[in-house]
């Protein structure tokens, strides 16, 4: 079973990473902008962190995820995440990810956000990432290339965002799906099973995530779904495997959390 949510990956024994803790600037960095890339050998888990620099997070191929306190971003080849400097952030990535990631001075580049947003990673930005990695590249062609990264960075349409309720009435629940994404119990069973009414759970629910239950349940599961198409699973499986009787069903749902159809995400 996949896990989307990394606290839940450092329990199944990933390889866990521990990197410094940085305020926004505290070290001066040489660069305007520079990339790194990774093929993830082992299930990792990166233990909470933050860099000097504004980070871009982004795949070559497969899913992973990050958490900013309780919310937790998929990122994919097609939508990555912008976290601004200093900002503490944890995070997980399967074996088998082509993981990339861009680091921006905080001296030369001003925040996309000032807060992490999920940003669309287009086949131009992709190029142009790219480019930055080469060696032998001009000072003036690496000022262009830099130039032109700034200005097609935008906030994605739609960002894969799951905030997770903290309060120990909901955590049943949370960790249920967690554990389960196949698991269809109704709101009102969980009321019974919890020993209050649907509507103190509804109410909770929209408090704590702004989302009801089914809403937050779908993208629940459109997280572990996530993950799984980017292994290439096929779509009959990954559909029953979270909790959907049938694909159609599936793709309807998953194509209202994402904007995509399981079909042409799996195939970016």
């Amino acid at each position: 079973m996949p896990v989307s949510d990394p606290r839940t990956a450092r329990r199944a024994g990933s390889d866990s990473r521990r990197l410094p803790r940085y305020a926004a600037g505290e070290i001066d960095v040489p660069f305007v902008m520079r990339g790194s890339v990774e093929v993830i050998a082992q299930d990792t888990f990166w233990e909470e962190h933050s860099h000097p620099t504004h980070e871009l997070l982004w795949n070559e191929r497969g899913a992973s995820s990050a958490t900013v306190g309780p919310r937790l971003w998929s990122i994919t080849p097609s939508v990555g995440l912008w976290i601004p400097a200093g900002v503490p952030h944890s995070g997980w990535t399967p074996s088998g990810t082509w993981h990339r990631a861009a680091h921006f001075s905080v001296r030369e580049v001003a925040p996309l956000s000032d807060r992490p947003v999920a940003v669309e990673v287009t086949p131009l930005l992709k190029l142009l990432l790219g480019r930055l990695g080469e060696e032998e590249l001009t000072p003036q062609s690496r000022a262009k290339a830099e130039s032109m990264v700034l200005d097609v960075l935008a906030p994605a349409e739609h960002e894969f965002l799951l905030r997770f309720p903290e309060s120990g009435l909901l955590r049943p629940i949370v960790d249920t799906l967690r554990e389960d994404p196949a698991d269809t119990t109704t709101m009102a069973a969980w009321a019974t099973r919890l020993g209050v009414s649907s509507r103190t759970l509804t109410r909770a629910f929209h408090a704590e995530t702004g989302m009801g239950f089914a809403q937050w349940s779908a993208t629940a599961r459109a997280q572990h779904a996530i993950v799984m198409l980017a292994r290439g699973e096929g779509i009959e499986e990954v559909a029953e495997r979270v909790g959907f009787r049938s694909a159609s069903s599936f793709s309807t749902a998953f194509r209202r959390v994402t904007g995509m159809s399981p079909g042409r995400f799996r195939s970016q």
